[in-house]
C-alpha cells in the first residue's frame, strides 16, 4: 500500500524496491496506490489489514511524523495499530526556484523576496529523490538542500546552513510498515527481506541516484526514528497552528 499517488517520491521508491522484495520473499509484490486524506487513506488500509505479512505499506515521514499532528481525528493510532518493519531510505528536501526567477542563491532569494513583497508564490516541493531529475533537466534551479550535509545526488548544491540559514535540518524518509500484531518470525523475515533488497547492487545504485542517504536496520531502529521525528514535528506544528480539517 502506497499512501500517495503514482509518480510521487514514496511511489517511486515502492516501485523500485518491489521487484527486489518479491525476489527475496518468493512472492509477488503488487504496488497499490491509495492516495488522499492527507496520507491517511493508505495508512488506514495497512492498519486495518490482517497481520499476516501479506499486506504491507510504505510509511513516509509525512504520514508517520507530520500529518498525524495536523489531522484532528485519525482513523488509527500509529503506535497501537502499526508495526514498523524497516527503513528503506532517508533523504533531504530541496529549496528550488524557477529558472525564470533572477536568483541563484538563498541569499539572493531572501533579498528578492524582501524587495518584492507579495510577488512570490511557493509550493511544497518533494524530497530530492523526486525533484533531482528536474534539477538535472534544468526545469528548476536548486538553491539548497535541507540536510546537515550535502546530498549525494546533488553534490554541488549547498546545505541551507552553508547558504546562510544556520541550524536548519529536515530529513525525508520512508520505510515499510505492517499491521500491528505481526508475529515476530514474520516481522523478522520481512525486515531481512527489505534489508537484503536495498543492498542489492542495482537497487542500491538506483536509490543513490534518487538521492538516498541510507536506510536499513531493525524494526526497533525505524520505530525510534518515527518517535524522534514525530516529537520534533509535533512541536513545530503546535507553534505554527497548522491544521488539516
Amino acid at each position: 500500500m502506497v499512501p500517495q499517488a503514482p509518480g510521487s517520491a514514496t511511489d517511486n521508491i515502492a516501485r523500485l524496491i518491489a521487484p527486489e522484495l518479491a525476489r527475496q520473499l518468493g512472492q509477488p509484490a503488487v504496488v497499490d496506490n491509495r492516495p488522499g486524506g492527507a496520507l491517511t487513506i493508505g495508512i488506514d488500509a495497512v492498519a486495518k489489514a490482517p497481520p499476516d505479512g501479506y499486506t504491507i505499506g510504505m510509511g513516509p515521514v509525512g504520514a508517520l511524523a507530520i500529518t498525524r499532528h495536523m489531522v484532528a481525528k485519525l482513523p488509527y493510532d500509529i503506535e497501537r495499530d502499526l508495526q514498523p518493519v524497516a527503513l528503506i531510505t532517508t533523504g533531504y528536501m530541496l529549496l528550488a526556484a524557477s529558472p525564470k526567477l533572477p536568483v541563484r542563491s538563498v541569499e539572493e532569494l531572501i533579498d528578492y523576496a524582501k524587495k518584492n513583497p507579495g510577488k512570490l508564490s511557493n509550493a511544497s516541493f518533494e524530497s530530492t529523490n523526486s525533484i533531482a531529475p528536474h534539477v538535472v533537466a534544468g526545469r528548476v534551479r536548486a538553491l539548497a538542500v535541507t540536510g546537515l550535509k550535502r546530498a549525494t545526488s546533488l553534490p554541488r548544491v549547498p546545505t541551507l546552513d552553508e547558504a546562510g540559514v544556520p541550524g536548519y535540518e529536515v530529513t525525508a524518509w520512508t520505510g515499510v510498515i505492517a499491521p500491528a500484531g505481526l508475529p515476530r518470525p514474520v516481522l523478522d523475515r520481512l525486515n531481512a527481506a527489505v534489508n537484503a533488497a536495498i543492498s542489492e547492487p542495482q537497487a542500491k545504485q538506483r536509490l543513490a541516484q534518487l538521492g538516498s542517504e541510507g536506510g536499513g536496520g531493525t524494526p526497533e531502529d525505524y520505530a525510534a526514528l518515527i518517535r524522534r521525528d514525530s516529537a520534533k514535528w509535533a512541536e513545530v506544528i503546535r507553534r505554527s497552528g497548522a491544521r488539516i480539517d
